[in-house]
């Protein structure tokens, strides 16, 4: 999943950026209200962590402005500890969630996966999926017949972007947003050869190509 990390404190920035993809996300950073901006109105990302203190402006504002112009993706907001009023005016802004600093990242990459789920329908941080079953937590598969598989990171979060959408026809494009940041640089194949790899575990029927539009999870076979 690829996530927006809104945060002017580069060291806290960093830390966070790093221990959200070891949880399984595609984090791309930004440290001003002007960057974040622009990169919720024309990225893909499934959920942004919002700093309401930025240095050219108002973390707040800039959620104003992705809800005017439509952008629906969850948000959940940092403020400062104690400070409700915050919390009050970014829910009423619309975000889906706040936490409050210093906080644990435990407690944060819950939140949201919880956010994320909900936004998605789901209760549960499990994705089932015909005979398949995909632990968020764990960063795993198990299978009908019992087995269990662990996930690489780039792997579950190529599973977890094709079984969130069964059905759907993903391109190459798409699934590339979703498993890399703007700052990775992957070669041309990369999703092929992890396309591979997944196909050894589900069957080869599993995963589809559409030829010329993309991959797609079915969700009956």
């Amino acid at each position: 999943m690829r996530l927006l990390l809104v945060e002017d404190d580069r060291l806290l920035g960093d830390s966070l950026a790093s221990q959200l993809g070891k949880a399984g996300f595609s984090v791309d950073s930004a440290g001003t209200a002007r960057e974040a901006s622009v990169l919720g109105e024309q990225e893909d990302y499934r959920a942004v962590v919002l700093d309401l203190g930025l240095p050219d402006g108002s973390g707040l504002e800039v959620l104003r402005k992705w809800r005017q112009k439509g952008v629906h993706l969850p948000v959940l907001i940092l403020t400062a500890r104690g400070d409700w009023q915050d919390k009050v005016n970014g829910l009423k802004a619309g975000a889906d969630d706040y936490l409050a600093k210093p906080f644990q990242t435990e407690e944060l990459i819950a939140r949201l996966y919880a956010i994320v789920r909900r936004s998605e329908g789901r209760g549960q941080a499990l994705v089932r999926i015909g005979r398949f079953e995909l632990d968020e937590n764990r960063q795993s598969l198990r299978l009908d017949d019992g087995t269990e598989h662990s996930l690489t990171g780039t792997e579950f979060r190529l599973l977890r972007c094709l079984m969130s959408r069964p059905g759907q026809v993903f391109s190459k494009e798409q699934l590339m947003e979703q498993l890399y940041s703007l700052n990775d640089n992957p070669s041309d194949n990369v999703i092929e050869a992890y396309i591979r790899r997944l196909r050894k575990l589900l069957g080869p029927e599993t995963i589809s190509t559409r030829r010329g539009q993309g991959y797609r999870f079915n969700d009956t076979v």
